[in-house]
């Protein structure tokens, strides 16, 4: 197995070089794709503009009410007259106003991290499909190997007159189904980079070296993967700004039960011959006779409710959605160990023993193409329980919304 493992590497390592004769970097890790993106992922940039907005509207909020400046003239006496009225707000309505928009940023920079966490989770998909395509690619082309090596032999039993020529057609047959799935394998890695350079900022037809593929990462357990989802998950970081946004909200409510107060006075002249120049004061409250705003106080109060019992439900989600990946991670684990450590290394002496039976006339060439039929169908389960490995810590690091190791 550890030969094939080899054969695999090298092949892999070939094709890297190939498609990064502009790259002097020795490959793209998972990590080194996470950082670009965070960097440069057009999607992350618009979000990261949000952030100057939700500043402004704190701004906004520790705005006072303006004065208001009036005029009158009259054919009474006096006849003009000029005024201010000041508004007054009581009830610590703008240290509410202004809180509640503080807390708005902080809701505002946690769905940021929502959405980052979600590019973050799509370029670390992108990564393990794009490095799976390069595997198939690399697999297909050694699947390819085996079938010429089948057609050689076919055809030079049949041009010695030892096999019937339907040994020589049945051997080109497969051979160009081979050649198919490898020109099939390739487009799958076009494709895939193309998604991956996108999500990286960069053009779709960027060239792009993957690092050579690790080994089986080792799966926390599920302890340690809850806690970690408790402190890092960025849907209940949203929820939990929701809730502190939402309790500036209620006080904001609550402020608005108080009445206002407005203080003015003015200067009235042109009165002779009382007097030339009078003055005038004067002050208003708001009196709650028909509204109250008692209202707005239990519709906020309701919307809190609301969102501590979205919490929950979330919080509920999210441990299934860590519990299910880890059990996917746990069985994909020892399936990858199965393959590498004995089905794979079978599969490679029984593809040996095919090949040189036939060459020796010991079996037909039905039984060897059935061999090598057999033997891509392993080394494709082998990979595909690599990748569902892969894909299973991509669903635990999604749900924890952050590294799982």
């Amino acid at each position: 197995m550890r030969a094939a493992i080899g054969a695999l590497a090298a092949a892999l390592a070939v094709s890297a070089a190939l498609s990064a004769q502009s790259q002097p970097t020795a490959g793209l890790t998972q990590e080194d794709a996470v950082t670009i993106a965070l960097a440069s992922n057009k999607t992350i940039t618009a979000a990261r503009l949000r952030h100057p907005v939700d500043l402004a509207g704190v701004d906004v909020a520790r705005e006072r009410p303006n004065p208001d400046v009036t005029y009158e003239a009259t054919k009474e006496t006096p006849r003009q007259a000029v005024g201010l009225q000041l508004p007054v707000e009581l009830g610590g309505k703008r240290g509410a106003r202004t809180a509640a928009a503080q807390a708005a940023v902080a809701t505002g920079d946690a769905e940021t991290d929502q959405i980052i966490a979600g590019v973050v989770d799509d370029v670390r998909r992108a990564y393990i499909m794009h490095e799976g395509a390069i595997r198939r690619a690399a697999l297909a082309e050694e699947i390819a190997g085996l079938f010429t090596r089948a057609r050689d032999a076919a055809h030079a039993r049949y041009e010695a007159g030892d096999v019937p020529r339907r040994d020589d057609v049945a051997s080109q047959a497969d051979w160009l189904g081979a050649q198919n799935d490898v020109t099939a394998a390739r487009g799958e890695v076009d494709a895939t980079r193309a998604s991956l350079n996108v999500l990286l900022g960069r053009p779709p037809d960027a060239t792009l070296t993957l690092a050579p593929a690790g080994g089986v990462a080792a799966v926390p357990d599920l302890a340690t993967a809850l806690s970690r989802a408790e402190q890092m998950n960025a849907d209940l970081q949203v929820i939990d700004r929701q809730i502190a946004e939402q309790t500036a909200r209620i006080n904001v409510a609550r402020s608005l039960q108080k009445p206002d107060l407005g203080v003015g006075g003015g200067i009235s002249f042109d009165a002779e011959p009382d007097f030339s120049v009078g003055w005038r004061a004067n002050f208003g409250v708001t009196v709650p006779l028909f509204t109250t705003h008692k209202a707005g106080v239990l519709v906020e109060t309701a919307e809190m409710q609301r969102l501590a019992a979205q919490r929950e439900a979330v919080r509920a989600d999210i441990g299934a959605a860590v519990a299910a990946a880890l059990a996917r991670a746990a069985a994909a684990q020892a399936q990858v160990t199965a393959y590498d450590r004995d089905i794979l290394p079978l599969t490679q002496q029984d593809e040996a023993f095919a090949q040189d039976a036939y060459q020796s006339g010991q079996t037909g060439i039905d039984a060897l193409i059935l061999a090598l039929e057999h033997a891509r169908e392993r080394r494709l389960a082998g990979l595909q329980a690599r990748l569902d490995f892969e894909f299973a810590l991509a669903d635990l690091e999604r749900a924890i919304r952050g590294p799982a190791r």
